[in-house]
């Protein structure tokens, strides 16, 4: 079947930097070029190749501007309302940076647990939630199916919430197949994804609650990995797996997904697991403690923000309630799962403002019990990544008001200095995707920078501004994601 294809070609690319062949093998960087530009579609080619051509002609422009752009500083300065902005922005820049080498120093502390033995692994409950979701649902479960977990502790449940297409008949299918590994259910109408879960946490017997996407993969050591920290850390409540991106061949946004995904989970996580204090955990891909959940399920079921039921941001609300339950909350590097992601634009910015509402609203209630004595032990580093969340929150629209400002009265100057600054923040996205998986993948990580700074530059403030709004966004039968 198709999805078998796909997901070995995804078994085969990950790999880790062990495997990674040197940089410094000129003939392997060849070989590589050689075999991007007889893969890759002209368009692909074309985004890319202008990508370099403006970040190496923004250096030319900077460069022949000096001037300019020291006199406009110089005018900045001049006047009250631009001293006291260029002194916060330096002081911002100065906690960013600071905060970069934290979290670099967190990352390099951080190690993922090993499975382990069959006789220690817990009863699990794997909840599938589908909605629309048509064959990919049956793929889903076959994967899981096939994990390398006791299949006496391992309990299936896949919910359809309300589907239109033929998601059901595809469940029916992978019944057929699996027989009393996994059970299927309907809902009476389309309820939303929180209740569909709501429902499986409810009917699951299992002592470790394991959430899945229906549009996602899993590898066969992903389940026993992904749950193995609640043996050897009685304090875990929760587990977030390692997401990858499953349709990163069929189109340009997948790709440049892939790369952001490897940094947020990879790096950015690592290091919040390391202070067991991972602020999200994945629909995609992740794992609960029983007890953790029912001490938190009549609060999360019937959440609401400012009078509206919430619909949204089911993930990131279990999270903030179990960490403020005084768990831990870590991340499995080596638990993967591969999801598909938005492969036009439209999609990609629903989901981003999807997104950004649920990160208002739980920073807003993460506001709530932070600074109290939630949990046992140190907190500072919780503290610090909430901090670090909120100004990002806070200073959107200064900085979008500033940019607007720049645009208008220095459009050359704005230019040139954003596509530098890409060129020099989006090497470390780069340098890192490559030292871990693929190093001409690696350099989308530019272009995705140049398509959100251009692109999606007003995500944030306009989930601020609409934060209140329900609806999922992306959830149809034309365009799933």
């Amino acid at each position: 079947m198709k999805f078998e294809n796909t997901f070995t070609s995804k078994l085969n690319t990950t790999n880790h930097s062990d495997n990674t062949p040197s940089f410094k093998n000129g003939f392997f960087i060849k070989s590589k070029l050689k075999s991007f530009v007889h893969t890759a579609n002209a368009w692909g080619v074309f985004v890319m190749g202008s990508t370099f051509v403006l970040m190496i002609a923004s250096i030319y422009v900077m460069y022949v501007l000096q001037a300019d752009y020291d006199q406009f500083n110089q005018d900045r300065m001049s006047t009250t309302f631009g001293l006291i902005f260029m002194v916060i922005a330096t002081g911002l820049f100065i906690f960013k940076a600071g905060f970069f080498v934290y979290t670099l120093y967190r990352y390099f502390r951080y190690k993922a647990i090993d499975s382990v033995s069959d006789e220690e692994l817990p009863t699990c409950t794997v909840i599938v939630p589908a909605y629309n979701e048509g064959k990919q649902v049956y793929a889903t479960l076959m994967s899981l199916a096939d994990s390398d977990y006791p299949v006496e502790k391992l309990q299936l449940l896949s919910i359809d919430d309300g589907s239109k297409d033929d998601t059901w008949h595809w469940m029916q299918e992978a019944k057929k197949i699996l027989g009393n590994r996994v059970s299927i259910c309907q809902q009476p109408k389309n309820m939303g994804k929180r209740h569909a879960l709501y429902r499986g946490f409810n009917e699951g017997i299992g002592d470790v609650f394991v959430t899945v996407d229906s549009d996602s993969i899993v590898k066969k050591d992903t389940l026993r990995n992904l749950v193995s920290p609640f043996i050897t850390n009685e304090k875990c409540g929760a587990v977030a797996g390692n997401i990858r991106v499953l349709n990163n061949e069929k189109a340009l946004i997948p790709k440049m997904l892939d790369v952001s995904f490897v940094l947020s989970f990879e790096f950015v996580r690592s290091a919040e697991s390391s202070l067991n204090s991972v602020l999200c955990t994945p629909g995609a891909l992740a794992a609960y403690r029983r007890t953790a959940v029912f001490a938190c399920l009549n609060d999360w079921i019937n959440q609401t923000f400012m009078g509206q039921p919430s619909d949204i941001g089911e993930d990131r609300a279990m999270t903030n309630m179990i960490l403020k339950q005084g768990y831990h909350v870590l991340f499995q590097r080596n638990a993967y799962a591969y999801t598909n992601v938005p492969e036009k634009f439209r999609g990609l910015y629903k989901m981003f403002i999807r997104w950004g509402r649920s990160n208002v609203r739980e920073n807003i209630e993460m506001s709530k019990y932070v600074f109290k004595n939630f949990r046992e032990g140190t907190k500072a580093g919780t503290r610090l990544l909430f901090f670090s969340q909120a100004t990002k929150i806070v200073m959107s629209y200064p900085f979008l008001l500033f940019m607007l400002y720049f645009v208008l009265t220095h459009p050359i100057l704005f230019v040139s200095s954003t596509f530098l600054s890409i060129l020099v923040l989006s090497t470390f996205p780069v340098i890192f995707y490559a030292k871990r998986y693929n190093f001409i993948e690696s350099f989308w990580a530019y272009s995705y920078s140049v398509m959100y700074t251009f692109g999606l530059f007003w995500i944030t403030p306009y989930a601020i501004a609409t934060a209140n709004r329900r609806g999922w966004l992306t959830r149809g039968l034309a365009e799933k994601k």
